[in-house]
């Protein structure tokens, strides 16, 4: 693995987003300062691309669900040998065929009036998916150690909300569903913005390969057997198939799709509510970071899954009150309520995920969680089109809340099995062994 600075224990970083910053090596600093931007396009799309499918380019629900659902199905299928090549290659040329591949993705799916071209974009956006997870969580991991790791992914995922909740707040003035072009306009913008990592990566970064080759002391391959035999792996990988299905398999699919059919709420309302799930990660965000520093991270989840289950049944009470202010409210309030739950899960399943993980096998480990994600991905679409189609509205609540009582038993199993370090709680001696040397 390429050599950088090392990273300062938890008591030497100091206060707040100034200390943060200062305590980041340089090559984070790169990274972090271009990811709200790069994510900006992807704002535009993400809460509309249903919407688009379904009202301009005319497809069912059913095969709009379906194509997004490809979209994952190509991802989960694609991250193992995209995980592998990642360990091999490093993951600096990983993340730059998949700045390609989404972009090419985004372009093909601006044009797409009939299902082939649809289809097309979703394999290419499936493939960059399928890189981008290990190779960005990898790159990261190679850039940042210690208790700032669990600091930098939460950071990095206020700023890539930043750039979603400022790309769907533009977006929902902009479009407008009898008006085809300006759906174009705003999948050409997401190709365009996609891009700019390349910048950093083919120069003030190109050093950082972020490739490791196994310690010669180390007898056990590099494999996908080996990282399903790291204590508390399969667990990880349930949670995050579970975690994926109730939440962010139904970001693109279930959540616009209920609020525009059950709940009768326009586009304008959903560019808010997804506003809004920005502005609460992007204002809450290091607030939580600093207060769950320290707690066991599976105890964070918990919290997380209670604030989850209320914002899903706001949701489902906004389907009794369709095309009303209090409906258009409660959409607003779900999203809400839903960022404040990501605020607690996506600095810590990460950074479970790369603290269990040794330095050869990391492409790998990253890879099998993207690829459980996906899976999550793949289902909760297809799940969404089936059920809300077939006005199965109270089945559809239904199954999520299901979702949330699986993941709850799963953390508590998960506690049991994993080191206290892992789970965030670090040891007098684990901070010392952390420290600088001289």
């Amino acid at each position: 693995m390429t050599t950088l600075p090392k990273d300062l224990p938890a008591h030497e970083i100091g206060p707040g987003l100034r200390g943060f910053w200062q305590a980041l090596p340089r090559e984070g600093r790169f990274l972090l300062s271009t990811v709200a931007l790069q994510h900006l396009g992807r704002g535009m799309t993400l809460p509309f691309t249903v919407i688009y499918l379904h009202e301009v380019r005319h497809f069912s629900l059913d095969a709009a669900g379906t194509i997004m659902a490809l979209l994952a199905l190509v991802a989960a299928v694609m991250a193992g040998p995209m995980g592998s090549l990642t360990d091999r290659v490093g993951a600096r040329w990983m993340l730059i065929a998949s700045g390609v591949c989404q972009s090419l993705g985004a372009i093909a799916l601006a044009f797409a009036t009939a299902l082939p071209l649809a289809v097309t974009g979703a394999v290419f956006m499936g493939l960059s998916a399928s890189i981008g997870w290990s190779a960005g969580n990898t790159f990261i991991s190679a850039l940042v150690r210690g208790p700032l790791r669990q600091r930098y992914f939460g950071v990095n995922f206020a700023l890539l909300n930043l750039g979603i909740g400022v790309g769907g707040l533009i977006a929902g003035v902009f479009v407008d569903v009898h008006s085809p072009i300006t759906f174009e306009v705003i999948f050409i913008v997401d190709a365009v913005l996609v891009l700019i990592p390349g910048i950093w990566l083919l120069g003030p970064l190109r050093h950082v390969h972020a490739r490791a080759t196994r310690p010669d002391e180390d007898g056990s391959a590099a494999s996908y057997a080996t990282v399903l035999r790291l204590p508390g792996m399969r667990w990880v990988l349930l949670l995050a198939v579970v975690t994926s299905f109730i939440g962010y398999g139904q970001l693109e699919a279930g959540i616009p799709a209920f609020a525009r059919t059950v709940s009768e709420v326009d586009t304008g309302v959903i560019g808010l509510a997804f506003a809004a799930n920005t502005a609460v990660i992007v204002m809450l965000q290091f607030w939580v970071l600093q207060r769950i520093e320290g707690h066991r991270r599976t105890r964070v989840g918990l919290i997380m899954l209670a604030i989850w289950a209320v914002a899903w049944l706001a949701l489902g009470v906004s389907g009794l009150l369709p095309a009303s202010l209090m409906a258009a409210v409660l959409v607003i309030a779900f999203l809400a309520l839903f960022g404040l739950g990501e605020t607690l899960l996506q600095p810590t399943l990460p950074a479970i995920t790369n603290d269990m993980a040794p330095d050869h096998l990391r492409g790998r480990v990253n890879a099998a969680q993207s690829t459980a994600f996906m899976s999550g991905g793949v289902l909760g679409p297809i799940a969404a089109g089936v059920l809300l189609e077939r006005d199965l509205v109270v089945l559809f609540i239904a199954v999520v809340l299901g979702g949330m009582a699986l993941a709850t038993w799963v953390l508590v199993r998960l506690e049991q099995i994993i080191s206290p370090e892992v789970n965030g709680v670090t040891s007098p001696r684990a901070a010392t062994m952390d420290a600088p040397v001289p």
